[in-house]
């Protein structure tokens, strides 16, 4: 259980380019909960990730992960309980270190790191049974450099190292956004069976309503830094594409709604 509540972040404070990035923001996630993050730009979905992963404190409001009060945890202490998945697919890896060594280097999240062989031939073998689930053939290239990697192959890596220690809490910030349409459904097929198979508590930002509609099972919409829409269940199956735009426009006034938000 997540429990979000009172949450604020303001930037540029007693700037005059001062923005309530979020206001108020109250949230109950649930064990399970697969949540897809929807809201115009600058609506406060990535700052809200942001906020839970512990990239920057927040103004005021609590975060409350499994009866643990994690609001004032640095974001390294976060990542033991977090895995986080980026839309840029070079955040995720280390180029410079080869597939087998940022595995290595994920095998290790939440645990102390000592000095000694950096990975075991046991290892080897457990990153190959991994890696074999993407169907990329990964598996047989443990000691190329990550840098060397198509986006694809990255954020596929990316999605396996997030996962290999199980997280409490998953955070996908739009990862499919800087793929092609072939390689996106590649990495959402892989999402998915990911998420289901570990039975992961997961927030996925997107800009694509039908990935939002499709995907999970509960979606909420950020506006202007506040939560303004939450629904599952028999409402949330039942959605369609034009009930979302019709919401957006009358949020949005007569700013209309972004072609990306369209995009299938």
């Amino acid at each position: 259980m997540i429990s979000i509540t009172q949450v604020t972040k303001a930037f540029n404070k007693g700037d005059v380019n001062e923005v309530t990035a979020l206001s108020n923001v109250n949230l109950e996630v649930r064990d399970g909960d697969f949540i897809t993050i929807i809201g115009s730009n600058g609506a406060g979905k990535s700052t809200f990730l942001n906020a839970l992963a512990g990239s920057f404190p927040v103004d005021a409001g609590r975060i409350v992960l499994d009866d643990t009060d994690i609001t004032r945890w640095p974001e390294h202490k976060r990542a033991a309980l977090i895995g986080r998945v980026f839309q840029d697919p070079l955040l995720g890896t280390c180029a410079g270190a080869t597939i087998e060594q940022n595995l290595a280097m994920a095998n290790k999240r939440g645990l102390r790191r000592g000095l000694g062989w950096g990975v075991k031939k046991r290892d080897r073998e457990f990153f190959r049974e991994k890696l074999s689930i993407l169907g990329l053939g990964l598996e047989d290239r443990l000691r190329t450099h990550t840098g060397l990697l198509s986006g694809g192959q990255r954020q596929a890596l990316t999605m396996l190292m997030a996962t290999l220690v199980r997280p409490r809490l998953l955070l996908l910030d739009e990862h499919t956004a800087a793929l092609d349409p072939k390689t996106a459904g590649m990495v959402l097929d892989l999402t998915e069976e990911i998420v289901s198979s570990l039975n992961l508590t997961t927030l996925m930002v997107t800009h694509n309503m039908k990935q939002a509609i499709s995907m999970g099972n509960r979606l909420i919409m950020f506006h202007r830094g506040e939560i303004v829409l939450d629904i599952e269940g028999e409402e949330k199956q039942n959605l369609e594409v034009e009930d979302l735009l019709r919401r957006f426009s009358k949020l949005r006034g007569d700013e209309g709604v972004s072609d990306r938000m369209l995009l299938s």
